[in-house]
């Protein structure tokens, strides 16, 4: 069995999320149970939306994670505390920016929402997602992962040139 055949084979007797021991996450959309994830009631413009969520993965760092989230009809402020990507997996949702720009997202669509932003949601139905959340590091926190990612573009270059290039485990590819 191939490596796609057998990471497919796994993700279908997954009924949640699995990580694996080299860190990749396979989890089933279908049949998730999502846990309640009340909306602010202050936020609430109209209507009685119900929201539920599940956390399907998590980076090591925790400044990365998956989500499915899910919410029932309804008008809605949205506080984004973190720079979220979504992909609308069913229904859709009419979303206003700040500036008053209104987009509709339905099913197979992406969006980008930046960190410390509001959005206004309105949800005719129903509409489910996949969110990819990232916590936006402070800007007096950059400079020493700047520092760190430039020492090792150089300890790279240096390996290059010494050893030559490196190849991925399993590449059988002469040197």
């Amino acid at each position: 069995m191939t490596q796609l055949a057998a990471a497919t084979a796994s993700a279908s007797a997954t009924t949640f999320a699995d990580r694996t021991p080299a860190g990749l996450t396979l989890a089933r959309l279908d049949g998730l149970e999502l846990d309640p994830a009340p909306i602010n009631p202050d936020w609430v413009l109209e209507g009685e939306p119900r929201a539920r969520a599940v956390q399907l993965a998590q980076g090591d760092d925790r400044y990365a994670s998956m989500s499915v989230w899910d919410c029932t009809a309804g008008r809605f402020n949205w506080y984004f505390g973190c720079d979220e990507a979504v992909y609308i997996l069913e229904g859709s949702v009419t979303v206003t920016g700040p500036d008053g720009e209104t987009r509709v997202l339905s099913a197979g669509d992406t969006g980008y929402f930046p960190a410390f932003s509001w959005f206004e949601w309105h949800v005719p139905d129903y509409v489910r997602k996949v969110a990819f959340c990232h916590d936006v590091v402070p800007p007096l926190a950059r400079l020493p992962v700047k520092v760190l990612v430039r020492l090792s573009h150089i300890a790279d270059r240096l390996y290059t040139a010494a050893f030559g290039p490196r190849t991925a485990p399993g590449d059988r590819k002469a040197r």
